[in-house]
């Protein structure tokens, strides 16, 4: 699918000035030459200073537009070459083609301008654009089957207990940010379940749900922001989600590209679990910026949470909770006062509990009481990247540690091995870890 741009558009416009430019040349010089041939050589030479111009403006309009175009891209193109292969997650097909496209096809489209209190109901693939300040509507999408995607070209809708947008039935739909557009969803009561579907979210999708775009859009809910009961994609836009339960929720599995998502909530920021199969329910973050300040976790996954790039600032009760935890590059600030990071037993299809750190840059600070940085109920490894810990208990594991690599500070000091309750000014208080564990690694 040919994706409308902004390259695209200045091409389209210097192609048209262009032969509109040649075209009135081209009879100027006729008459010229009609007039005496003996301005030959002057002819020849403006219409040589013509083209010289034109070659110019050509290549400038498109080195403008090309760099336009590489801002759109660039950011994701380094996400994406910051996602590890052999990690914990499988990341050769997390992402297709159009996921990853933050401007919408808009050849052959459909305008919705919304009304208040009249619901809209999409039943049919495509791409549809909406516009309007409106209270008490749903945009319903009841398409089977269908790959639909909603154009925000700001839009604000308000509703009282309705989801805004609500995908009943779909393939996947895809919400897209029109750039340079400010759009605002909220929900302002009690949500209203739909018959034994409990539509508790601002955005609420059955079905694979994508977030891209260019511009900006604000969440506000009673309840959960954005949930998908699939898939969730976020690959560009800016997010600002303040909710009182979940900010973003899925099922099986929550994947971050790129985009940069601001949270403020109550519970957690980033909640993945499927309550009917524990092998699914991850998240995956590969790049953009994410700022979370939650009531209970940061981010919680029942199976895997891997981190292979992007910035990302968490303050809660545990920032990172899940099975297995990696951290293979990016940016990680924690502020915490329960865990900083914990693995603990979510899943039974796994194995034990794992925090496998091997790149990136991580920093965490601990509220004082009883509270770990870094909290396995299996094993803590260390073999790359940078961990700076100030804390009153760095370490808790109960069945082993390896630190082959990488640099480990606590409170200021830097350390050579990982123990257990390790105390404030670096001193190895408690049973005191060994090296190795003698349970294996994670398969170096």
């Amino acid at each position: 699918m040919e994706y409308i741009s902004m390259r695209r558009l200045m091409t389209a416009i210097v192609a048209s000035t262009l032969a509109a430019s040649i075209a009135g040349c081209g009879g100027a010089h006729a008459a010229e030459r009609a007039q005496a041939e003996a301005q030959s050589d002057t002819q020849a030479a403006a219409v040589a200073s013509v083209d010289e111009q034109e070659a110019q403006s050509d290549a400038t309009t498109n080195t403008t537009a090309n760099a336009t175009q590489s801002t759109f891209t660039s950011s994701v193109t380094t996400s994406l070459d910051a996602m590890t292969s052999g990690g914990a997650i499988d990341t050769s097909d997390l992402f297709t083609e159009r996921d990853l496209a933050q401007e919408a096809d808009l050849v052959g489209a459909t305008y919705l301008s919304l009304e208040s209190g009249k619901d809209v109901t999409i039943t049919e693939e495509g791409v549809y654009v909406l516009v309007g300040d409106v209270e008490d509507v749903t945009v319903i999408v009841d398409a089977e089957a269908a790959k639909v995607q909603l154009v925000l070209d700001g839009v604000t809708i308000t509703y009282s207990d309705w989801p805004a947008i609500y995908v009943k039935n779909a393939d996947k739909v895809f919400v897209t940010t029109t750039e340079g557009t400010q759009s605002t969803l909220s929900v302002t009561g009690t949500f209203v379940a739909d018959g034994e579907t409990n539509t508790d979210a601002v955005i609420f999708s059955k079905d694979d749900l994508v977030l891209n775009g260019l511009g900006t859009l604000t969440v506000n809910s009673t309840d959960n922001g954005i949930t998908s009961k699939d898939d969730l994609k976020i690959t560009g836009g800016t997010y600002v989600i303040n909710s009182a339960s979940d900010a973003l929720e899925a099922n099986d599995s929550i994947r971050i590209a790129d985009g940069n998502i601001s949270i403020t909530t109550e519970k957690d920021g980033l909640h993945c679990e499927n309550e009917d199969d524990d092998t699914l329910g991850y998240v995956y973050i590969c790049g953009g910026s994410l700022n979370i300040n939650a009531g209970d976790d940061g981010i919680h996954a029942t199976t895997y949470v891997q981190v292979d790039g992007g910035t990302i600032q968490i303050s809660g009760g545990e920032a990172i909770e899940g099975t297995y935890i990696q951290i293979n590059g990016g940016d990680v600030s924690i502020s915490a006062w329960d865990d900083g990071i914990n693995a603990s037993y979510k899943s039974n299809s796994i194995g034990d509990p794992v925090i496998d750190i091997r790149g990136g840059n991580l920093s965490i600070t601990m509220a004082q009481g009883d509270t770990d940085a870094l909290d396995s109920n299996g094993y803590i490894y260390v073999s790359g990247g940078t961990v700076d810990i100030n804390a009153q208990f760095a370490f808790d594991f109960d069945y082993g540690s390896q630190f082959t690599g990488g640099t480990i500070y606590v409170n200021g000091e830097q350390v050579s091995e990982i123990s257990e309750s390790m105390m404030m000014g670096g001193g190895m208080g408690g049973p005191g870890g060994e090296m190795g564990g003698g349970m294996g690694g994670p398969g170096w």
